[in-house]
């Protein structure tokens, strides 16, 4: 994803910041990357993501707070919340979570990362931008990159049931508790918000879809998550992000019981790791150190039944 005054122009490096040809190039496909970007990723919603985002109940949204941390978070609606009323804008009519620590990084002119994913059909698209309007009954998104997803280590889930959100006070600490740790030993599916910095001083955010069997992530005896990175786009996204700027927040949603763990923290990308091999099909790991963790109970309205196990790469 480019940034304002990243390219070379000697060397252009298509639509991608310093991060993300640093790793494109450490794994050999940065020239083949620099060609396929422009054509890939656009400044604008095509007809079909569109259409794509009106069906989602839900939608998953990357934002920075006023302190420059990353925080991933949801907004939940009946189909129809999200729609483009043209193809540079996306609306999201949901309002305003004063428990969510996201929500900070919700301001006009605020930079922001977007992620539609579909579990049942496990399609999704990413895009980023500003907020061009934030009122009481949601705000809309003026898109600058738009970009489709492969559907890869989504795990099938069908069928949410809506239900009235009971959330309790959150809860706020500086380290995993057990319960958070069981809920990510467990998790099969993670989000994570990274963002990059521009010479001018721009902000780029991204949020994006982990997932993997029961226990792809490992918790240490220290706090730290130990994330495998398997093989996809070789966009490199995340990693580039974290690469340039190690700033990052992970969501995890229990889907059984509504509850949201969400973490802002330190993250390192570790390119060639020595135990990649305890990670079966991994091509590197990436670590995160939470600085701040925060579980909100029964704040998300949708319940899912356990993942599909066919499909789930």
């Amino acid at each position: 994803m480019s940034l304002p005054n990243a390219r070379s122009e000697t060397h252009p490096a298509g639509p991608w910041h310093p991060g993300e040809v640093a790793i494109q190039a450490h794994v050999g496909v940065a020239g083949r990357m620099a060609e396929l970007g422009p054509r890939v990723i656009r400044d604008h919603l095509i007809d079909q993501h569109r259409a794509f985002y009106a069906h989602l109940p839900f939608v998953v949204l990357g934002t920075v707070d006023p302190a420059g941390e990353a925080w991933a978070t949801v907004r939940t609606g009946a189909p129809g919340f999200l729609d483009a009323p043209d193809a540079e804008h996306l609306r999201v009519r949901a309002a305003p979570l004063p428990d969510d620590p996201a929500e900070g990084g919700l301001a006009d002119g605020a930079a922001i990362g977007l992620l539609g994913i579909d579990l049942a059909t496990r399609r999704r698209n990413r895009l980023n931008g500003t907020v061009a309007c934030h009122r009481p009954e949601g705000f809309a998104i003026r898109v600058a990159q738009s970009f489709g997803n492969c559907p890869q280590y989504i795990r099938v889930r069908t069928a949410p049931e809506p239900v009235p959100a009971a959330p309790v006070a959150a809860q706020v600490s500086d380290h995993l508790d057990a319960r958070a740790r069981a809920l990510i030993e467990g998790a099969e599916t993670m989000f994570v918000a990274s963002y990059a910095v521009g010479a001018d001083g721009t902000r780029q955010v991204d949020v994006s879809h982990r997932g993997g069997p029961a226990g792809f992530v490992r918790v240490g005896s220290d706090g730290v998550l130990s994330m495998p990175d398997y093989a996809g786009n070789r966009f490199f996204n995340t990693l580039g992000n974290m690469l340039a700027n190690p700033r990052a927040g992970l969501l995890v949603i229990d889907f059984a019981s509504g509850d949201l763990l969400q973490m802002t923290g330190r993250p390192t990308v570790i390119l060639d790791a020595p135990d990649c091999a305890d990670f079966p099909g991994a091509e590197r790991l990436w670590r995160f150190a939470p600085r701040t963790v925060i579980r909100r109970p029964g704040a998300w309205p949708l319940r899912f039944a356990a993942p599909a196990t066919a499909r789930s790469r």
